[in-house]
């Protein structure tokens, strides 16, 4: 690293006001502070020193989001094949699912990070680093199968109205990734549903699919009225079609141990909201009133993104809830929503996505609401 820092600190002159890449000193200032930590200090006011600044927060989610990335790589090759009915390894089903999410990975980054740096660079201010989770999100909560132009399109969509229309990274009310991912459904849906976007079933010579092959998702068999053809284990390791990395449990437990060790992931809305989808799970299980109501009240907890969904996007700490009984709030009704949304509205079976941007905009009321009762209550134990 010694190596790196020399270098930096070479070209630096040339970055700072008077050289000749002065304008570009955001971009500069990005790259040193992504490697090594700033050497900031404050100049007013109260602060907290910190061994961890907001870069590096950010780095900690997406290694919590790298297990969902290996396994999702995996699942795209073994899916294809599956579909394809050819026995292959498991090399080869990382490879094939490496030349297909990789690419994606790969322009979400480029284009958001891109738009990133010219915002910074025309105004004058520090590249945001939201974009460093961002951008690994939207590939993962979107189909293989989803063009490149699109995800292009995602990653500014992101970054323009998810972020910088409000202000950019830290004011933003909406999770830019599930912002991005509903522009996505409602502008293109038939790119992001259906029961032939989850796998690629892009043919070779010579090659076709298995007779009578099916690439809908366990909640598509749901939506459609039928029994999935899934087992609950299938759901649970993640060996189903379904968005790059929202289909394996076990992946996004490793990823949900990250974020509670690291203090990152809020775990009360993680539990509030797993209690929040079985409550509502258990009302339909009594209600019983068509097929997807009667599909075990814990199910729910293992198919489409809704584990996906109640880890990294819920958790947001700028679009979520910031009092410690607001996360029990915002959480149960996250779960208890997208549970509803997934039942009563079939022609979009996945429910976690709305819930989330639902309670996005009243998380500052859940907020508020808690801190005027607390205020409250101290008033009436003063005057008693």
């Amino acid at each position: 690293m010694k190596i790196a820092r020399n270098l930096l600190d070479s070209i630096k002159p040339q970055f700072e006001k008077g050289g000749k890449l002065e304008k570009l000193y955001p971009a500069y200032d990005a790259f040193d502070t992504f490697l090594f930590v700033p050497g900031h200090a404050a100049h007013s006011g109260a602060h907290i020193r910190d061994s961890i600044d907001l870069k590096r927060t950010m780095f900690t989610v997406v290694i919590a989001l790298i297990p969902t990335l290996l396994f999702g790589i995996y699942n795209v090759g073994l899916q294809h094949y599956r579909a394809l009915g050819i026995d292959a390894t498991i090399v080869e089903m990382v490879l094939f699912g490496s030349l297909k999410v990789l690419p994606i990975v790969i322009v979400s980054y480029a284009v958001g990070l891109g738009v990133e740096f010219a915002y910074a660079v025309s105004r004058g201010h520090q590249v945001n680093e939201g974009y460093l989770v961002t951008g690994l999100l939207i590939p993962l909560i979107i189909p293989v199968t989803t063009p490149l132009w699109m995800v292009a399109l995602a990653a500014i969509f992101a970054v323009i109205i998810g972020k910088e229309a409000f202000g950019g990274t830290g004011m933003n009310l909406l999770n830019p990734a599930l912002t991005a991912r509903a522009f996505l459904f409602f502008a293109y849906p038939a790119y992001l549903s259906g029961d032939k976007v989850w796998t690629d079933t892009s043919l070779a010579e010579g090659q076709s699919l298995v007779d009578g092959y099916s690439g809908a998702t366990a909640l598509g068999d749901y939506a459609a009225g039928q029994a999935s053809s899934f087992a609950p284990i299938d759901m649970f390791i993640g060996t189903i079609p379904g968005s790059i990395g929202e289909t394996s449990m076990i992946a996004i437990l490793l990823g949900a141990g990250v974020l509670i060790a690291t203090g990152i992931g809020s775990w009360k809305i993680m539990l509030s909201g797993v209690i929040g989808a079985l409550v509502m799970g258990i009302i339909f299980n009594l209600a019983g009133a068509n097929i997807f109501m009667d599909v075990p009240f814990w199910q729910h907890l293992i198919m489409g993104g809704f584990a996906f969904g109640i880890v990294y996007m819920a958790t947001d700490p700028v679009s979520a809830a910031q009092t410690e009984t607001g996360k029990w709030i915002y959480g149960f009704l996250i779960g208890f929503f997208a549970i509803l949304f997934r039942v009563f509205n079939p022609a979009y079976p996945e429910g976690i996505m709305l819930s989330i941007l639902l309670m996005n905009v009243f998380a500052p009321l859940i907020d508020h609401y808690v801190v005027e009762a607390n205020i409250k209550r101290r008033l009436s134990r003063a005057i008693a």
